[in-house]
């Protein structure tokens, strides 16, 4: 009896022995497997929101058309060229519904903005205007307006737009046939009358125009960028190869350099000459790499592919970047909050970080004064990098535009690609970069990535 209980309370023993193993090697997978879906919904989220910027603008526009064309256009249907059928109610809800609108910038990264585009866009093109060119008992003037709303919608996702005029059509033949509005005196009888239907074709006509001009759009894009990439390619092998010449020239000379007698004034001034060479050499092949990847990055190449330590890629840039053998890595600090880590990849990290670099240190320099700081915040719940300089700054009218591919500032300074590089390249790792400037004062880059564990400070 006693050796049966004994060998039931080891097995319970074991069981619970294996058990807690269990768990505790399953804790960790499950943890990682949380932190993986975490970065992956805001990689997402973000991506999404920075896909959304034409968008907003599309929406602002549209707002402020809204909210002049909704009183303009009843006093001009209901007084200078009277119809059979206005409604002022209608009008003032899409008045009302224009508001939010014109400051959705502002709002652009908050989730209703979406809810609001679904509803302000199913009333404000489909419904409002089928229902109006039913009531008119579907006449010319409103006939041609209905088609113009069509063809406006349809310059939205297209996807979005084909559920928006299915469900503000449908809303609107219904509120006509069921007399839901009062004050429906017009030509209304409830009844959709046969003539009123031949709109349909015209519509799925314009909706097939629209929809392929969008097409074309995005394939004469991709066009573009790939010839340009096919002749970078061809110019950056030709560039390469002189460059390799001059940077192994310029290792020989400092090699006979450091073997030869010279004054002491003499050997510095040859060997900065030689280290401004070479630098020169460095950042020539890295403007290439940035022109190759700046016409291909919409590739999955981009992709991040390893975990990697934001004080590490700090590092590496400083040490890569050809002020460091200056005496101009005196104006760069660094400030080191909490480390952090980040999925992307090194030398696509490298190449931004360095280019964040080289436009504060030539902020700088147009200035004439300034220090820059680097400033890594792994703390917070979104993780960030800052790049702030104290230089010449950047004028609001240009501050909107310095993320657009082939858009420079000044102009003339730089093929404009570096910085719509790393907007690239960040949007594919689930991260974001915006800018904060006052002209003559200051500018901040802000680099956010997802969130992720910080790592305790060096």
């Amino acid at each position: 009896m006693r050796s049966s209980r004994a060998r039931h309370l080891s097995y319970n023993l074991l069981h619970q022995h294996c058990k807690k193993d269990m768990i505790k090697n399953a804790l960790p997978t499950l943890r990682a497997r949380l932190v993986a879906y975490r970065q992956d919904s805001s990689r997402w989220w973000l991506a999404y929101n920075n896909d959304n910027d034409i968008l907003v603008k599309r929406v602002v526009a549209l707002s402020w058309i809204g909210l002049v064309g909704m009183p303009l256009f009843y006093f001009l249907w209901g007084s200078w060229i009277p119809q059979p059928y206005e409604s002022p109610m209608l009008r003032g809800i899409g008045f009302v519904l224009c508001l939010p609108g014109v400051m959705a910038r502002r709002y652009a990264d908050r989730c209703w903005l979406s809810a609001y585009l679904f509803v302000g866009l199913t009333y404000m093109l489909p419904f409002f205007f089928t229902y109006m060119y039913l009531m008119n008992g579907g006449n010319n003037i409103w006939s041609q307006s209905l088609l113009v709303a069509v063809i406006v919608l349809f310059h939205f996702d297209t996807a979005t737009a084909f559920l928006v005029y299915l469900v503000g059509t449908g809303l609107a033949y219904l509120a006509y046939s069921e007399h839901w509005w009062i004050g429906a005196e017009g030509l209304a009888d409830g009844r959709v009358s046969v003539g009123e239907l031949t709109q349909w074709p015209i519509h799925v006509f314009a909706i097939g125009c629209v929809s392929l001009v969008k097409v074309g759009r995005d394939v004469l894009a991709r066009e573009r960028l790939a010839g340009m990439a096919s002749a970078l390619a061809t110019v950056s092998h030709e560039l390469r190869t002189p460059l390799l010449s001059i940077d192994a020239n310029s290792r020989g000379m400092r090699r006979i350099l450091s073997e030869a007698r010279l004054p002491d004034a003499g050997h510095e001034a040859f060997d900065g000459a030689l280290t401004r060479v070479s630098s020169e050499v460095r950042q020539m092949n890295t403007t290439i790499d940035l022109l190759l990847l700046g016409v291909t990055s919409g590739n999955k190449n981009l992709q991040g592919n390893q975990m990697l330590s934001m004080l590490a890629m700090v590092l590496s840039a400083q040490e890569r970047y050809f002020f460091t053998n200056s005496p101009g890595q005196d104006m760069i600090s660094l400030t080191l909050r909490a480390d952090f880590q980040f999925q992307g990849q090194p030398e696509l990290c490298s190449m931004v970080l360095i280019n964040l670099m080289r436009n504060a240190v030539a902020a700088v320099q147009r200035a004439g004064k300034g220090r820059i700081r680097i400033i890594i915040d792994g703390a917070r719940a979104r993780p960030r990098v800052l790049f702030i300089d104290t230089g010449c700054g950047i004028a609001p009218r240009n501050l909107r535009n310095i993320f657009q591919r082939f858009y420079s500032s000044p102009a003339g300074n730089g093929a404009g690609i570096g910085l719509a590089f790393c907007k690239d390249v960040l949007d594919a790792w689930g991260a974001q970069i915006r800018c904060v400037s006052r002209l003559h004062y200051y500018t901040v880059f802000v680099l956010e990535f997802a969130p992720s564990r910080p790592n305790p400070p060096c």
